[in-house]
């Protein structure tokens, strides 16, 4: 048996193992990828909001922000009591 020091080079005895690792992490690396089906790209469409409605909500956007914009609060009241009391 020869002995030949501290100073060998080879004397890891688990350097395969660590390139072993190394040669994996880097044949899994994959980019995230994200799927739609045609059924949730169809929902999507129909949850746009048609012309009519998005005139209503930019009339009321320029209205809050200009402060003409008055809330019928027996309107809301009413509107809050029939919610809650339907469940």
């Amino acid at each position: 048996m020869k002995i030949y020091g501290p100073n060998q080079s080879n004397m890891n005895p688990y350097q395969k193992h660590i390139q072993n690792q190394q040669d994996y992490k880097q044949n899994t690396k994959k980019a995230d990828q994200l799927q739609i089906s045609n059924e949730a790209k169809k929902l999507q469409e129909t949850e746009k909001p048609s012309a009519k409605r998005q005139a209503y909500v930019e009339d009321i956007k320029q209205q809050v922000e200009s402060g003409d914009y008055q809330v019928n609060y027996e309107k809301t009241a009413q509107k809050m009591i029939h919610f809650w009391s339907k469940g």
